[in-house]
């Protein structure tokens, strides 16, 4: 097998395992049940992944990435800091089916007992809090936000969105997608003293 054909191979195979965990979770996603969904051998995951916990950590940062690639989109645009947090908040917001959200949750819980998996969770999360304290700096900068402590102020904020995600995700009808945004610009506009009206 050539180098090339084997990265199009892993990466058809990563792909296969995200809509296997989708349909089935982290906890119930079997090597055969991926091998068998991409048509190979189970030999050819092993070969890739060398253990199910390596495909399922590859697997999770491979969905998680596709979300950082919208994000590192905002952050490296010439867009000022208030555009960019609007638009990171509405990255945040789960829609459609929540399949992306679903597998943050379900990596997170699976994380508890998964040392690999956890490090790929906590790499990824950390990232996403980073870039929002970025953000933030850089507005404190501009003077367009009030915040002595964006780093704290990033994690905050996203504690709320993350604890409002999972209702959405996972709860139907229990909050709104309404809800969810109304209050995320509700606690963002009071960490970075704002009118919530800005962040519509």
């Amino acid at each position: 097998m050539t180098r090339r054909a084997a990265e199009i191979r892993l990466d058809a195979l990563l792909r296969t395992a995200c809509d296997v965990i989708a349909q089935r979770g982290l906890a119930n996603t079997r090597t055969a049940d991926v091998a068998q969904a991409a048509g190979v051998s189970q030999a050819l995951v092993f070969y890739h992944f060398a253990t199910k916990e390596r495909l399922l950590a590859q697997a999770f940062a491979y969905a998680v990435e596709q979300d950082l690639a919208r994000l590192d989109a905002v952050t490296r645009s010439s867009a000022p800091p208030l555009t960019k947090l609007r638009r990171m908040l509405r990255l945040y917001t789960p829609t459609g089916r929540h399949t992306s959200w679903s597998m943050w949750i379900d990596g997170w819980s699976e994380s508890l007992r998964t040392p690999e998996l956890e490090k790929v969770s906590r790499r990824l999360d950390l990232r996403w809090r980073q870039d929002l304290a970025a953000v933030i700096s850089d507005g404190v900068r501009d003077g367009v936000f009030e915040c002595a402590d964006p780093a704290g102020a990033a994690w905050r904020i996203s504690a709320v969105m993350d604890g409002l995600a999972v209702q959405l995700a996972v709860h139907d009808r229990v909050i709104s997608r309404r809800q969810f945004a109304e209050w995320v610009r509700l606690v963002t506009a009071r960490e970075l003293g704002l009118d919530p009206a800005q962040l519509d």
